[in-house]
């Protein structure tokens, strides 16, 4: 606010323009666009695209395009896509994940570190490019070890060694759901378990997955909602952030 004041005063910013950006949130009738999320928190707000016309997805881009540069929607149709990419062509459009992005300006290594996303079969790819997507987005490093489930979980073991090097995995697993629980016994940092709708009738969409990660014997696991790659990805985010500053204040 201090800087703001100060730039109106030199002249550098107009009464308006000062107003538009000490302003907490901004009403555009069908939305309010909380324009100081990223202050409190760290991250700017991102739209979730379902249920949202193409027209109202792009008057909330615009409208946050006034304070951030960061642009995450997620769950938006290709068609939506293409009619929203008319007005902010920069935007990246994912046909895997069905989100739609702005190019982060350089991931952020804490150290070194890395968020992992596993993804336990091809079938969940769409959750695990939403959460490796989301951080991205958020610039944070993403590794990808895809199709390592349980039932080749040699697959796992190849690549164990790097995944132990993470700040924090997410494990993407649909079926059984058993994936979050033998990575959570390799590892020593916080995995966050991601359930899928993936599977046949006895996975209840999703429901048996989310069931055996919430009973998994493994310490610590956390398990986000049914498809649920973004709210994996954020936490993830979270985590990846702390572990820097730790590393930048012991430097």
């Amino acid at each position: 606010m201090e800087r703001i004041l100060k730039q109106v005063q030199t002249g550098e910013l107009s009464i308006e323009d000062a107003k538009a950006q000490l302003a907490t949130y901004e009403n555009l009738g069908f939305a309010k666009v909380d324009h100081h999320r990223k202050k409190r928190q760290g991250f700017p707000e991102a739209i979730f695209g379902e249920g949202k016309t193409a027209e109202q997805i792009s008057g909330i881009i615009q409208a946050m395009k006034m304070n951030d540069d960061t642009i995450l929607a997620t769950r938006v149709s290709k068609e939506k896509a293409l009619e929203v990419q008319k007005e902010h062509p920069e935007l990246i459009y994912s046909d895997i994940a069905e989100i739609l992005y702005s190019k982060a300006e350089g991931a952020k290594s804490s150290g070194g570190g890395f968020i992992a996303i596993l993804c336990a079969g091809t079938s969940d790819l769409k959750v695990a490019e939403e959460a490796a997507i989301t951080a991205e987005a958020f610039g944070c490093e993403v590794r990808r070890f895809y199709d390592v489930g349980v039932a080749g979980i040699h697959r796992l073991f190849d690549n164990i060694e790097e995944i132990q090097a993470a700040t924090v995995s997410i494990t993407v697993a649909g079926m059984e759901g058993a994936l979050p629980s033998v990575v959570g016994g390799l590892v020593s940092h916080p995995v966050i378990a991601v359930p899928t709708s993936v599977g046949y009738g006895a996975n209840f969409n999703g429901l048996s997955a989310l069931l055996t990660m919430l009973n998994s014997c493994a310490s610590g696991i956390s398990v986000v909602n049914i498809d649920n790659g973004f709210g994996a990805a954020y936490s993830a985010a979270l985590i990846h952030r702390l572990a820097g500053r730790k590393i930048e204040e012991a430097e």
